[in-house]
């Protein structure tokens, strides 16, 4: 295999780097979190419900990894679920955003982290509205959020895409 297709391999369909960053770099994009954010995003917590700050928001854009501003998911997919937390039925790009069994608090469900950084987002579950079908419930922690039209900050240096 050789470095371009190694490249080619860690870019999503929509054109960003998912290559992890590396422990210097997750040092430097996590020294800023405070320690609520800590605890949600690296230590798997869950914010209290209807608290977070991205829950009413309605104006249009992105949805972004807190840490690592990787897209997750667009304004234009998110719904009132009425649970507290901010929910999306579909993400920004599918492989954005890894799913994996969580059997904690005695029931089994999908947590949801950032495909990149690992950081926690919230959990998936099937009683979403059409399309799909899926509620993405996310932490507001967890997220940061690029207005329609403003760009995506390329906070590893990647040249990522840009416009959000």
């Amino acid at each position: 295999m050789t470095a371009r297709t190694t490249a080619t391999a860690t870019r999503s369909q929509s054109g960003y780097d998912l290559a992890a960053p590396s422990a210097e770099q997750m040092r430097a994009l996590t020294a800023d979190l405070d320690p609520e954010e800590r605890r949600i995003l690296l230590d798997h917590g869950t914010e209290r419900p209807f608290c977070g700050l991205l829950l009413d928001n309605k104006e249009p854009g992105t949805y972004l990894c807190r840490i690592c501003a990787l897209p997750l998911f667009k304004s234009d997919s998110k719904f009132n679920s009425r649970t507290g937390w901010p929910s999306f039925f579909a993400p920004y790009d599918p492989q954005h955003v890894a799913e994996l069994r969580d059997t904690s608090h005695g029931m089994v469900r999908i947590e949801i982290r950032c495909a990149r950084c690992d950081g926690h987002l919230g959990h998936v579950f099937p009683d979403g509205p059409p399309p799909t079908g899926l509620r993405y419930c996310l932490n507001s922690a967890s997220l940061g959020f690029a207005r329609a039209g403003a760009p995506v900050p390329d906070r590893l240096g990647r040249g990522d895409p840009t416009e959000a």
